[in-house]
């Protein structure tokens, strides 16, 4: 970072500040009751004392009216005293007057995955005059780049329904996170559709989210995008469209359904320049005559949706009190970036003292399944269990819960309005072109001069992989003790989660095309437990829930299994930490042993636990799948289901391998202690015996539920 950009940094505290030990003045504004009285702005007066403006508001007290500021709701965001701030669009993009709004909602049973039976058909659609288009979105390419925005988009009318003696259905895309960008009538009941690209590029085209009416129950409809440009998809492997009937939600409360029959995935004709696209098909019936559905990629969570959620927050008078809301820097389309700071409020110097756990998401607008894990985190953490209120006690939590809300609003898949993978410019020094993760990665700066960050995490889907899992970070040289405590807490989140998260699938390297990430980037800054946290978009191969989608619900339940898994990272008690350990460095003894066996004449100090390299295949990470043999490997050890039987087991031997284990830990300690004395550490400011200090601290005298 430049000398400039850090005098820059310092000085834009206005916005992006966030001590927890500063004066609450959000609170101070919102707990004002505006109501009581009557207000005006200066501008309404004709007095030439006030000044024209709409900065001032009048209050009528006490027979006179007595001028004061507006409260700064474009900087602090969310109000318990007006509405959320209006969300802005590119001015060329059309937008409805209609709200779109879905109920929550979690099927009583899993929803199985897709199994093909072999008579799937491929339809191919040449060009044809006498197919009829019945929708054809605004073109989104007016300018050649982002040039300005406008609150609400440009306003247009819903179109005007069909003749009811028509048959054809009716498509619309024009909302929040919204895209669809045409639809082709190929027979009477089949449909071809082509999604948008990312704004300001030609390519990304996986995130759709459209509605349909005018329809008739019991007839068997044909969709078919046509225009996915991913070699392999989830699609291939049992995944189904979502789908969502009003009609459904109102009468039986039935929200987002995975539904579809003859589903494949396959490559189609090539395009008008050459290059291969891929196709989705499938078929359903609706479920009602004259219904408003809709079909998505994944369950929708849109900026409109955040902004009530950290309403509600801001309303509750006791979430309140431990979370703070602020607005980190505003977009490229002027909308906001919040920031949360969640911790017990303590106004006195030992709650600098607290270490920092950093969370994000969102980067990918199209991830949708990572503000649900979101949502779940902070459901937990701002919940009144004993669990999340010892980590307010430990902890202070930085949150920014969606980092790309450009991208969310006009519906992309990947990029921001600058045309970008934010998740690439972590190291840009363009402010004005990427001022998201600019200021995440500035805020992150600052709270490491405060204080120790042990853990940050960035939240992401993953189109070509099932479960959920992790990709962290690993240099060649590093000591044996550092490389295996790095995979720690990831080996802990399976056990906690063992049906759904996968630590065989995780993976521990650093590519040079992946350098820009904020894994990678927070990790050369001195965060040694760096993790991007990947989410299935389909659903789980591991035990109970094997062969069926993840609901809402499913990836909500990631949040509280994070937290659990960071209460027994952080237990004084170092029982679990040590077996994980242990564990880790079976699975490497074993992994060598293979390798020698498999290759002679490989080096055994060459030979490392993760040795996949390939840089393909993942939205954030883009790794190949585990090798088969380390699967094998860890789907042979026996998981405890739940917390309260893993620590019913460890109280069960506790007395046998009480001895044991004290000799174990004593080793432990005494080669990690020599390892990190042998290995330079190139990160500044950071002491090898890091980890072996921090974990020999104990936290408060509070105990663990």
């Amino acid at each position: 970072m430049s000398e400039d950009s850090e005098k820059e940094d310092y000085s834009d505290r206005t916005i992006s500040d966030e001590d927890e030990s500063d004066e609450d003045m959000f609170m101070k504004f919102v707990s004002e009751d505006l109501h009581r009285c009557a207000l005006l702005t200066a501008d309404s007066f004709g007095d030439p004392f006030f000044p024209r403006t709409t900065q001032i508001l009048l209050e009528y007290q006490l027979g006179r009216w007595v001028p004061r500021l507006r409260e700064p709701r474009d900087l602090y965001g969310v109000s318990s005293s007006g509405p959320l701030s209006p969300t802005r669009w590119p001015y060329h993009c059309e937008v409805i007057d209609e709200k779109v709004q879905h109920i929550d909602w979690t099927p009583s049973c899993p929803e199985p995955v897709y199994i093909p039976t072999g008579l799937e058909t491929e339809p191919l659609y040449p060009d044809s005059k006498e197919a009829t288009v019945v929708y054809l979105a605004e073109d989104a390419y007016k300018e050649p780049c982002f040039v300005y925005s406008r609150v609400g988009g440009n306003q247009t009318p819903s179109k005007q329904p069909v003749d009811y003696r028509d048959n054809t259905l009716m498509f619309e895309a024009r909302f929040e996170s919204g895209n669809l960008q045409k639809v082709v009538k190929v027979a009477e009941y089949e449909y071809q559709l082509t999604v948008r690209p990312d704004l300001f590029t030609n390519k990304h085209t996986q995130w759709y989210y459209f509605q349909v009416t005018n329809m008739r129950a019991g007839i068997v409809y044909r969709f078919t995008i046509v225009n996915f440009t991913k070699p392999a998809s989830l699609y291939s492997r049992g995944m189904r469209p979502l789908f969502y009937s009003e009609k459904e939600a109102k009468a039986h409360h039935i929200g987002w359904q995975r539904i579809g029959d003859q589903i494949k995935y396959y490559r189609n004709n090539p395009g008008q320049d050459g290059h291969h696209y891929f196709s989705l098909t499938w078929t359903f019936q609706f479920p009602h005559n004259k219904d408003t559905c809709y079909f998505a990629h994944c369950y929708p969570y849109t900026y409109t949706n955040l902004q009530e959620y950290l309403s509600g927050i801001n309303n509750d008078p006791v979430r309140s009190k431990f979370c703070k809301i602020r607005v980190l820097c505003h977009t490229l389309a002027r909308n906001m970036v919040y920031i949360l700071t969640i911790t017990t409020p303590l106004k006195n110097s030992d709650s600098r003292k607290r270490k920092a756990v950093i969370l994000t998401a969102r980067v990918h607008p199209g991830e949708t399944n990572s503000s649900w894990i979101m949502k779940g985190f902070l459901d937990y953490i701002l919940g009144n269990s004993s669990d999340a209120q010892l980590l307010r006690d430990t902890f202070v939590f930085k949150v920014v819960p969606m980092l790309n809300p450009d991208g969310v609003i006009v519906g992309n898949y990947r990029c921001s309005l600058a045309g970008r993978d934010l998740n690439r410019n972590y190291t840009s020094l363009l402010k004005e072109s990427f001022p998201s993760v600019w200021y995440t990665r500035n805020m992150v700066h600052r709270l490491m001069e405060k204080r120790e960050v042990i853990l940050y995490c960035d939240l992401h889907g993953h189109s070509r992989k099932e479960n959920i899992f992790m990709y962290g970070c690993d240099g060649s040289d590093r000591s044996k003790t550092l490389y295996l405590q790095q995979r720690i807490f990831p080996l802990m989140l399976s056990k906690n989660c063992p049906d759904k998260f996968s630590f065989s699938a995780c993976k521990f390297n650093v590519q040079k095309s992946k350098e820009g990430t904020g894994r990678v980037v927070m990790w050369k800054m001195g965060i040694r437990n760096s993790f991007t946290m990947e989410a299935t978009f389909c659903g789980s191969t591991l035990g109970n829930k094997r062969g069926t989608h993840f609901s809402t619900k499913d990836l909500e339940s990631m949040g509280y299994h994070f937290c659990d898994s960071l209460l027994d990272y952080c237990d004084p008690d170092r029982t679990k930490y040590y077996r994980c350990l242990k564990e880790l460095e079976e699975m490497e003894r074993h992994i060598t042993l293979e390798k020698v066996f498999e290759d002679s004449d490989t080096p055994v100090i060459d030979i490392t636990l993760d040795v996949e390299s390939s840089s393909r295949g993942s939205d954030s990470s883009e790794s190949i799948d585990s090798l088969t043999y380390l699967l094998k490997l860890t789907s042979q050890k026996k998981h405890l289901k739940t917390k309260k039987e893993r620590n019913s087991t460890i109280a069960s031997h506790q007395n046998a391998r009480e001895a044991q284990e004290v000799y174990d830990r004593g080793h432990l300690l005494q080669r990690h202690k020599q390892s990190n004395s042998d290995v330079k550490d190139t990160r500044p400011n950071e002491p090898d015996d890091y980890m072996v200090d921090y974990f020999r601290r104990q936290l408060p005298n509070q105990g663990l539920v």
